[in-house]
């Protein structure tokens, strides 16, 4: 087999999923069977629907991608072994078990066919997506996804254990609920002592405790010693990610001795939804150890199509990147996997909040008693699986399932309705919220995305319109519109979803394709565009603002053409982004108190256009470089109301902080600045958005020896002391295809090494605009990229992620700016 993504491949192989495999192996039993009282063979993850067997006995048969099975082989496990793992191709299981529903229809029935995907993935308890979506491919899998192994034991084996931290407010105490999970083989109960030890914080505490035969829990609550300061775990951003280490000890009678080492961290967490002074509707903000926190980030999709292809060092490169960017958050999608333990293990350990879909999306789906079982183990063993990480601080249903029955999506007749809605609350709300509450009541659950929060409860679950702004989330797409314009977003309480698309760089691209690929047009880019419409929608976009490339070489104008489509996502998503930041602290006509702002989409599962900051691979986008200015703690943002200009001071500081407002204007003709202006003393407020500064642009255009919109552009920042200062900010005054005065420039670069960084000292003749450094398919990033450039000289570091050298990056570097498209 080839690369499974080279060009068309996708569509190539799809035999592979069509046809029904089996895995096997003989194995030696590496103990002695007649030492043990009862021997498991336990499957982490099976992909998906299988018939287990050893040595030609069916152990069990497999339906559910995200729940563990376990078999008792006790009675047929022999010195030597045959296991067989038979699978059945997931599409024709889905097909099957569609064909066979009783009563009403489950839509969708298939995607659309610009996805080239397969049908009836609702049926399904498989990773969602892999039967293609918007932005992936079609790669429905089967094997044997996570870990299997064969547990051995006599009297009494460990299952899950977990571990919550709770504040008792009455006491000011913290306190941890320690829940441990058995299989108990011994006919009579087994007495025992417990013991809890976290050494830091000077705390031991220990219990008697009885286990009864069969499958039981024992929950200890252990207090923390109230001399002992506790560090509680904070966000990126808001202060540390203290663990403490902590010992649990299970001393039985039996004589067998369980040791279990964790890492524990403390931290609260609640959403407040409570009315709102001079607006209508509630609250939606998160409250993390007492403090309401502004949520910056993004959301997360399956990393590959091939999960073991994902490896931790993946997962750590994409989210250090996301903290890079000032990213305090994530929402793991509800189309693709519960994550793999590493992936909240790196959220726990670098402060990445993570809002936790179960995986459902976009359908609509069965609630035959078969499938609910599947889906109440499931979400069982995924809450135990994953309850003691602090990152988790939500639970959500499902991806826009009451936006689809709300809205309709699926022509549903009027007079039919009201069975979905039945469907909807007896799956999410009597099966899979029932189970949350009972397995943990440490964190806030919401049954959809977009959702009215308690205005949906009240409403019976499913409220009229989920993306009403006075409640809850909203996610919001529109590429009809100028997107430079902010009166287009809503003014919602937590912007939870939204994006543009662009095309992922080059060196990206060329490893998939070859060189008849190479253009806007071809084949292989309209293959690689899974979402209706969208390369044009991406060319409809730079137009408002940009000059399309007409380059007679069809690869320059290729080039070109990614070139500006990362560049108009980057703005588009700045422009939303500071409008959702700017306003956080005011409430316009009923509307904001924004205080969440989730971009659709961080990572790409592969290489192809969509709406990812980051590549395949890893490969920072310009939007990546963009957020990582828009997501700062200190940030100065401007928009234009009706002729005047206004710029808000925002902050995620927990202190109040003064400093002074330097805004600069220059004409595009020239480095000199045309005028300066510093406003000192400016309050900019903790953890708020306050407005700053503003002024008429024409009298603003008038202080500057006659600027004109076409004709100069304004930059601004903000410096405190202490070395405390923003990143710089710009705002166009009008497109820049209709720019007067910007001149092609000559941009050089000189590298040098520095210990393990490298620097590049840039040089212009004149102002440019998104000026980007591009060395291909070395691995790294800069530390800025795709700015304005405003002085003869830049210097930006280059952090490698792969050995490299100066040579390698002097002969790989491109620098582009809006100029050099033709």
């Amino acid at each position: 087999m080839k690369d499974p993504y080279y060009r068309f491949n996708d569509v190539m192989y799809r035999w592979i999923s069509l046809d029904n495999w089996t895995y096997s192996r003989t194995f030696k039993t590496p103990f002695d069977i007649r030492k043990w009282q009862k021997v498991n063979l336990v499957f982490e993850g099976v992909d998906t629907v299988a018939q287990i067997l050893l040595n030609n006995v069916t152990l069990g048969r497999t339906d559910n991608m995200f729940t563990r099975y376990s078999f008792d082989i006790s009675s047929v496990i022999q010195e030597v072994n045959c296991v067989e793992v038979r699978f059945l191709s997931a599409v024709s299981y889905a097909a099957e078990q569609s064909r066979c529903h009783k009563g009403h229809s489950i839509p969708p029935a298939c995607p659309p066919p610009v996805q080239k995907g397969e049908c009836h993935v609702n049926f399904i308890r498989k990773e969602q997506c892999s039967f293609s979506w918007d932005w992936g491919p079609s790669f429905p899998t089967q094997g044997i996804w996570k870990d299997v192994r064969i547990e051995a034991y006599n009297h009494y084996h460990l299952i899950y254990f977990s571990i919550t931290p709770l504040f008792v407010k009455s006491a000011q105490q913290w306190c941890l609920e320690v829940e441990s999970i058995f299989d108990v083989v011994s006919s009579k109960p087994i007495a025992g002592l417990v013991t809890v030890n976290i050494p830091k914080l000077q705390t031991q505490q220990s219990f008697s405790v009885k286990l009864q035969p069969g499958e039981g829990s024992i929950v200890l609550h252990v207090n923390i010693n109230k001399s002992a300061a506790v560090e509680a775990w904070w966000p990126n951003g808001h202060g540390k990610q203290t663990g403490y280490n902590m010992t649990t000890t299970f001393m039985m009678e039996a004589g067998c001795q369980i040791e279990k080492f964790s890492k524990v961290y403390f931290r609260t967490v609640e959403l407040i939804q409570e009315p709102i002074p001079g607006s209508p509707g509630l609250s939606f903000y998160f409250r993390i150890n007492g403090r309401p926190i502004f949520i910056k980030g993004s959301n997360w999709i399956p990393a590959d199509s091939f999960q073991d292809r994902v490896t931790s060092d993946t997962l750590r490169l994409l989210l250090k990147s996301a903290a890079d960017a000032n990213m305090n958050a994530l929402r793991v999608w509800g189309g693709g996997v519960y994550e793999q333990d590493e992936f909240y293990d790196i959220c726990d350990e670098i402060g990445i909040m993570i809002w936790q879909d179960f995986m459902f999306a976009c359908a609509l789906y069965p609630t035959n008693q078969n499938f609910l079982e599947s889906v109440r183990a499931e979400v069982t063993h995924q809450v135990r699986r994953l309850k003691s990480h602090p990152s988790i601080i939500l639970w959500s249903g499902n991806n826009e399932n009451e936006a689809a029955i709300a809205s309709n999506w699926f022509s549903i007749p009027y007079p039919d309705i009201g069975v979905y809605i039945k469907d909807y609350v007896t799956l999410y709300v009597k099966n899979i919220r029932e189970i949350v509450l009972c397995e943990d009541k440490s964190r806030p659950f919401v049954t959809s995305s977009p959702t009215n929060g308690l205005e949906s409860v009240k409403e019976g679950w499913l409220s009229r319109n989920p993306y009403d702004t006075h409640y809850g989330d909203t996610h919001f797409y529109d590429y009809s519109h100028d997107c430079w314009n902010w009166t287009m977003y809503p003014k919602t309480r937590f912007a939870s979803e939204y994006g543009f698309q662009s095309w992922p760089s080059f060196s990206t691209i060329e490893k998939v394709s070859s060189p008849e690929d190479w253009s806007y047009t071809s084949n292989f880019s309209l293959h690689r565009q899974h979402h209706e419409g969208g390369n044009i929608q991406m060319l409809q976009e730079i137009g408002r603002h940009f000059k399309l490339p007409q380059c007679p070489d069809p690869v320059k104008q290729f080039k070109d053409m990614i070139y500006l489509t990362q560049v108009m996502q980057a703005q588009c998503i700045k422009t939303e982004t500071e409008f959702y930041r700017f306003s956080q602290s005011e409430i316009i006509n009923g509307e904001g108190h924004t205080m969440g702002a989730l971009y659709w989409q961080l990572n790409d599962i592969w290489q192809a256009p969509s709406w990812a900051s980051l590549e395949y691979g890893g490969k920072w986008k310009l939007l990546h470089y963009f957020a990582q200015n828009f997501f700062a703690p200190l940030l100065p943002v401007a928009y234009e109301d009706k002729g005047m200009l206004h710029i808000y001071g925002v902050s995620d500081l927990h202190e109040d902080h003064k400093v002074t407002l330097r805004v600069t204007v220059h004409a595009w003709s020239s480095l000199e600045p045309v005028c300066t202006l510093a406003k000192e003393g400016v309050t900019v407020k903790a953890q708020s958005a306050v407005p700053i500064y503003k002024e008429p642009i024409c009298d603003l255009l008038g202080r500057c020896r006659n600027c004109t919109r076409e004709s100069c552009v304004i930059t601004f920042c903000l410096v405190g002391e202490d070395g405390l200062q923003s990143p710089r900010n710009h705002y166009f005054l009008s497109s820049l295809k209709d720019a007067v005065g910007l001149e092609k420039t000559q941009l050089s670069a000189s590298v040098s090494q520095q210990d393990g960084i490298y620097i590049f000292v840039l040089q212009t003749t004149a102002i440019a605009p998104f000026v980007t450094l591009d060395v291909g398919s070395i691995k790294g990033r800069f530390s800025d990229n795709g700015f304005l450039m405003t002085e003869k000289k830049k210097t930006v570091v280059f952090y490698p992620w792969e050995p490299t050298s100066v040579e390698e990056l002097k002969s790989s570097l491109i620098l582009t700016s809006l100029l050099d498209v033709v």
